[in-house]
């Protein structure tokens, strides 16, 4: 062939190739994994307008959540979660999670979705490595925030700072899910309400309800914040509190009491929060029994192991038992 002719087809073949890596990078781009870093995405050619940070966060699979410590850069659809606190409202969420505390393991309600997935602990780092994880949440107090950060994006929420509401709404924004975490609260506080209101028109407006729990040793009452229910009762339904529970209890969360006393705590309504493989003799007693609430068969009974979080999965569970029993 003559020499002329090679430089024209020369050029052609460079152009098809150059075209046909540009489709490669587009495509790739387009399906790139949620934990991909805003470093790993292709540079916008000199002749686009240059991305702005959420354009560029939004190609490269992630977002950036306001934590209460500062902005983090999290997976926008994290697929390998460990959730060393908050997991029920996690997986009430749909979220994906690969390793979990010891005590959302425990709960009935998450047993089918948590098969498979790790128990861990912060006292044991390397297991949370060997998980691979790309978004770790954790508790505030933890001590392990540093190194946890160095496993993957980590979120920390203080217990008790944001109310169960917002608590949820929060884990929504980290999850890149905040419009259906507010559509979920705002359907459930108009629920709840709606089920308070039927609630005080049957056993009167002024009617008081008590929480206690009782874990074989000890008695329990609780304020209004300490999950078994009490956000719906008090907080959702705005049924009334005992005065001495409201002294004693609604400040610090909870107040430990004698069985002598318990009479002086109850309100004409008992919930009571017992697991049902503890020592339960107590309710044989003729302390218990004669109880006002409990000889009027005002008494309703809540698994400890199903009430003891705050989540969506939590909540309805929890209301719809309050709705039977209050107006059966």
């Amino acid at each position: 062939m003559s020499k002329k002719w090679l430089l024209p087809i020369f050029l052609v073949l460079t152009v098809i190739l150059v075209s046909a890596c540009g489709n490669n990078s587009n495509n790739n781009n387009g399906a790139a994994s949620p934990s991909a870093s805003s470093g790993s995405s292709p540079s916008a050619s000199a002749s686009e307008p240059a991305a702005s940070p959420s354009e560029s966060d939004a190609a490269s699979g992630t977002i950036t959540y306001q934590s209460e410590t500062g902005p983090v850069e999290v997976p926008a659809n994290p697929q390998r979660i460990v959730a060393l606190g908050y997991a029920p409202n996690v997986i009430s969420m749909g979220g994906t999670l690969v390793g979990v505390d010891e005590w959302t393991n425990m709960s009935p309600h998450f047993t089918e979705k948590l098969k498979g997935v790790e128990v861990v602990s912060e006292d044991n780092l390397e297991k949370i490595i060997e998980l691979d994880p790309d978004l770790i949440i954790v508790d505030a107090s933890s001590k392990s925030i540093d190194k946890l950060k160095e496993i993957a994006p980590t979120v920390a929420f203080t217990w008790g700072k944001l109310d169960y509401l917002q608590q949820q709404i929060e884990i929504g924004k980290m999850l890149n899910k905040e419009a259906e975490a507010q559509a979920w609260a705002d359907d459930f506080t108009k629920r709840a309400k709606e089920i308070g209101d039927q609630i005080k028109a049957k056993i009167g407006e002024s009617a008081t309800v008590s929480v206690f729990e009782t874990d074989s040793k000890n008695f329990y009452v609780f304020g209004d914040a300490w999950a078994r229910g009490t956000e719906i009762l008090y907080q959702a339904m705005g049924l009334n509190m005992p005065e001495k529970v409201k002294a004693d209890a609604l400040g610090a969360g909870y107040y430990t009491l004698s069985p002598e006393v318990l009479s002086d705590y109850a309100g004409d309504y008992i919930v009571l929060s017992r697991s049902a493989s503890g020592d339960n003799s107590f309710m044989e007693t003729d302390t218990w029994k004669k109880i006002p609430a409990v000889a009027n068969g005002h008494l309703i009974e809540i698994d400890t192991e199903a009430s003891t979080y705050s989540d969506p999965t939590t909540l309805e569970y929890l209301l719809n038992i309050f709705k039977d029993a209050f107006l059966k």
